[in-house]
This record gives structure tokens, C-alpha cells and sequence, in this order.
């Protein structure tokens, strides 16, 4: 049934997208409108609230609890794992946003700054920071240790609607669970699409920049047929191998490509802005997390932050299941800091390398990349690499970065979108990743047809609503499950102790026994 009703809602979505592109647009920014001027305020604090929550299970008296029971084994080692999480929640975002971001808000800052100064180039990089940390990821942890817990623990099937099981009991298997699960299916959907979109403008940049190829809409739709095919071709090879396998070799290239930027660009510069923008954001965390222009009417943090947040809720359901399905065998604490603290520290590394190059690119004549910026984000990029030595390894090493990233993302997303709409535990079936594989192909186009970025943005954010509100009732569910496991922990430790410490009265006493015996006879002898 979830799978029906999510396949029409996604047909009718490419189909009304792909006969009325400008009507759809035009909706698509209106709804955008409405949905970030009267619930903004709820995309914040249910993001922010998420975050305290997360670190609250890591540092309390639930972090010794493991994912799959007490004697449970991690499937897959540190390095794997976390190359796996990297490069399904960011990868193509980090790519494509790594120096466009920080540009974008130096030439147009918040808080009211003047553009192209000191002090927004100092911003740009704070939120850039803050788009990209600890918020984010505190979003997909939630969803998956939710997902793993509930998966591994308590036999659950991997589908959205039995997280809420503790709350609304058996009906979680009735219309309000398929509801659920459909909505997170459709929000899943059309958040990697999204995502997809981004990265295929990117390579189309990528291969007019290092190939002489027009960026066309012919282009851009090649480029998607091509991916579908690879990333159809690896999901059907499982997560054990073509994911783990993709991922390593992509978190390799992207670390050759960083260290690249690094040596030749402004490596002094770079550390600087590594330090001081992390103290910078740490010290105004709590300000920028609750942040809205309600005195001033700027639209500044509706068309950033949340975006963002929207764009991260939307991924949370695909995310957070793939999560889910490689940390079985890590404890609450490390699953925590696995999941938001280490790659929220690499994602400010990536923007220190790429951001701070870029500003100091702009900041000291060597590249124009604010007037760049106007032909589109996309170009940021290689507009940077243009003012680099090697400029031309390194467009080909961002070109092949982002084509195994959407096939690593796409990968990952297929399998997880066949998971959540099939009924039964375990891998599903090679039919149904088809099907959704060419779903997800099928939006990413017709949301490109509809208006490129403008659309790709309006209908995230309007899908992620729904979402967000459920994400309070899965703190509440966690919660609830985790305090029953932690409560049951303790009671057996204490018929533990109580059987240990009965053995031990059982042997003082017969220890004493014993020593009276030998006492009375040696009285007797």
C-alpha cells in the first residue's frame, strides 16, 4: 500500500512538473513563500531542539546503550563507516556549495552587514559553518539511531511509522502508519532528487569547463541517463560492496582534492580561517540556531537557513535508514559522535579549504568570483580552480567527485526508498530499487525542466513540513524506548548484584560452617 500511493504521488508530481513547468514554478514559490514567512519559526526550533536532544542521549546515563543488544558487533570498521555516512548525507552538497556558499554571503551578507566587507566575509563563513555542522546532522542521527534502535532492538521492519509505535501503539500499522510512512517516502523522494538536481548542474559546469562541452538541458539530461545506469548497476550489488566500496574510493579523491587546494592555495590563510571561524560559531551557536528578521522583513534566513533545515528534514527519512542499516553494534554515545560530531568537523574543514580560497581569491584580486556568481553557483567552483596551478586536474577531479558522489547518493537513496515501502524486514527486492531508481531520475528531471535551482528549492521545502512536525514525536518515542531499555539494564544489574552478593553471604556462611566443623574437631582431638 505505501508503495502504491507513494508511486502516484510521485507520477503525478513529474507529470504536472513535465506538462506545466512555468505553473509549477510559479507554485512552487508562492507555497514557498507562505510555508517560510508562517512556519519558519517551527523549522528552527524543532532543529535546534533536536540538536540538544542528541547530545543529551550521548553525554547521559543512556550512552552505554548499544544498537542491536548488549553483546551486538559493529558490522563495518570506523573508517568505512564513517566514509559511508559522509558520502550518502553531503557529499554532491559539499561540492557543490563549498566555495559558492561562502561567496554568495560575502556579496550578500546577513544580520543587516554591508556587502563585500570584513566583517560579512567573516559571517559568510560562520554560517556556512552553521548551514553545514552540528544541526544538520544532529537531524539525521535523530532519524537513525530512531530507525536502528527500533529495527535492531525491537524487531522492527525499517519503515518510519514503527518509531511511533510507543505513542500511538498498534496503529502504527494501520492508515495513520501508512500515512506516515508515504509522506516520508514522497519527502525522501523528492529530497534526493533535489539533491541529484544540484549535482547534475554542477557536472554539467564541471565538463564545459574541462571538456569544452555546452551545459545544455541535453547535457544535464545525459548526464542523469548516465548515472541512473551506474548507481542502478551498484545498488543491485548491495551495500557491502558497491556502497562501501564507492564511498572509500570517493572519500579518497575528495581528501586528494582538498589537500590539493590546501598546498597551492593560501594554506596559511586557510588555517586561519579554520580557527577562527569554529570559535566564532561555537560562540554564536544558540543566536544563529534561533535567528528570524521579523523587526527588518529580510527574507535572508528564509532563503538560507531555512532551506537548509527544510532540505536536511527531507533527507532525514533516506539518511537516517542507511544510517540505521550500517551502526548496528555502536553504543548511543558513538553512534552520536560518529554521526554529528566527526562529520560536521570534516565539513568544516572542506569549508575552510574551499571557502577560505575562495574568499581570498575574491578579497585579493585574483579572481572575479562574485561576478562569477551571478552566471550561477555552479560556476563558483572552477572559477576558483581557473586561479589555482593545476586548475585543469583539479575540474576533472571535481567532475569525477560529484559523478561517483550522485551514483554513491543514489545508490544508497534507491535502496532505502525500496526498504521503506516494503513491508517486510530485510533487503527488498531488485524490482521495487528499479522502480524507484527510475523514480527518483524522473524528478530530478522534472523539477530541472520546471525551473532548475528555483524549483529545486520551493518544493523541498514545502515537502520537508510534514516532516518536521513528526521529528517531535519521534524525540518523545525514543525517548520513551531508550528509558524502558535503560530501565530493564538496571534492574538486571541489580539481580546481578543481588545474586552475587547472596553467593558470596551463601559462601561466608558456608566458609564459617566449615571452619566451626574443623574448630570442634580439633577440641575433640
Amino acid at each position: 500500500m505505501v508503495f502504491r500511493i507513494a508511486i502516484v504521488f510521485v507520477t503525478l508530481l513529474v507529470a504536472i512538473a513535465g506538462i506545466a513547468p512555468g505553473a509549477f514554478n510559479a507554485f512552487s514559490r508562492s507555497a514557498l513563500r507562505h510555508v517560510t514567512s508562517g512556519a519558519g519559526w517551527l523549522y528552527l526550533l524543532i532543529v535546534f531542539a533536536t540538536l540538544i536532544f542528541l547530545l543529551m542521549l550521548a553525554f547521559g546515563r543512556f550512552s552505554r546503550l548499544r544498537i542491536g543488544g548488549e553483546d551486538a558487533e559493529p558490522e563495518f570498521s570506523n573508517a568505512s563507516w564513517l566514509a559511508m555516512l559522509f558520502a550518502a548525507g553531503m557529499g554532491i552538497g559539499l561540492v557543490f556549495w563549498g566555495a559558492a556558499e561562502p561567496i554568495s554571503h560575502y556579496v550578500n551578507p546577513p544580520e543587516g552587514l554591508t556587502p563585500s566587507s570584513i566583517i560579512a566575509a567573516r559571517a559568510s563563513m560562520r554560517y556556512a559553518f552553521f548551514h553545514w555542522g552540528l544541526h544538520p546532522w544532529a537531524v539525521y542521527a535523530l532519524i537513525g539511531l530512531a530507525m536502528a534502535w527500533f529495527q535492531f532492538n525491537r524487531g522492527g521492519r525499517g519503515q518510519i511509522s514503527d518509531l511511533l509505535q510507543p505513542i500511538i501503539g498498534k496503529h502504527h500499522r494501520g492508515w495513520i502508519g501508512t500515512t506516515v510512512n508515504v509522506a516520508a517516502v514522497v519527502a525522501t523522494a523528492i529530497g534526493v532528487a533535489t539533491t541529484l538536481g544540484f549535482g547534475t548542474i554542477q557536472i554539467a559546469a564541471g565538463m564545459q569547463r574541462v571538456f569544452g562541452i555546452q551545459a545544455t538541458t541535453g547535457l544535464q539530461l545525459t548526464i542523469i541517463a548516465v548515472a541512473f545506469v551506474l548507481y542502478m548497476l551498484s545498488t543491485c550489488s548491495g551495500v557491502g560492496r558497491g556502497v562501501k566500496w564507492l564511498s572509500t574510493f570517493n572519500l579518497g579523491l575528495a581528501a586528494l582534492m582538498l589537500a590539493l587546494v590546501l598546498i597551492l592555495g593560501p594554506t596559511g590563510y586557510i588555517f586561519d580561517t579554520f580557527t577562527t571561524t569554529l570559535g566564532s560559531y561555537l560562540d554564536r551557536l544558540a543566536e544563529m540556531s534561533l535567528r528570524m528578521s521579523p523587526f527588518s522583513g529580510n527574507r535572508w534566513v528564509s532563503t538560507w537557513t531555512i532551506f537548509y533545515w527544510a532540505w536536511w528534514i527531507a533527507w532525514a527519512p533516506f539518511v537516517g535508514s542507511f544510517i540505521a542499516r550500517v551502526s548496528r553494534g555502536r553504543t548511543v554515545r558513538e553512534f552520536v559522535i560518529g554521526v554529528v560530531v566527526a562529520p560536521s568537523l570534516l565539513g568544516f574543514v572542506w569549508f575552510s579549504v574551499f571557502g577560505g580560497a575562495a574568499l581570498w581569491s575574491q578579497t585579493h584580486g585574483h579572481a572575479d568570483l562574485a561576478g562569477v556568481l551571478a552566471s550561477g553557483y555552479e560556476n563558483v567552483l572552477f572559477a576558483l580552480f581557473d586561479s589555482l596551478p593545476m586548475s585543469g586536474l583539479l575540474s576533472a577531479i571535481a567532475v569525477l567527485l560529484l559523478m561517483i558522489f550522485f551514483v554513491t547518493s543514489a545508490d544508497s537513496a534507491v535502496l532505502v526508498l525500496a526498504s521503506m515501502s516494503t513491508e517486510e524486514a530485510g533487503d527488498p527486492p531488485i524490482s521495487r530499487r528499479l522502480i524507484w531508481g527510475t523514480a527518483v531520475a524522473m524528478i530530478a528531471v522534472a523539477l530541472l525542466l520546471a525551473g532548475g535551482l528555483d524549483a529545486l528549492q520551493g518544493i523541498i521545502t514545502i515537502a520537508a513540513l510534514p516532516f518536521a512536525l513528526l521529528m517531535l514525536l519521534i524525540i518523545v518515542s525514543l525517548y520513551r524506548v531508550l528509558n524502558e531499555e535503560y530501565q530493564l539494564q538496571q534492574r538486571k544489574k541489580q539481580r546481578q548484584r543481588r545474586a552475587i552478593e547472596q553467593y558470596i553471604a551463601r559462601e561466608q556462611v558456608a566458609q564459617a560452617a566449615a571452619e566451626a566443623k574443623t574448630a570442634d574437631a580439633k577440641t575433640w582431638a
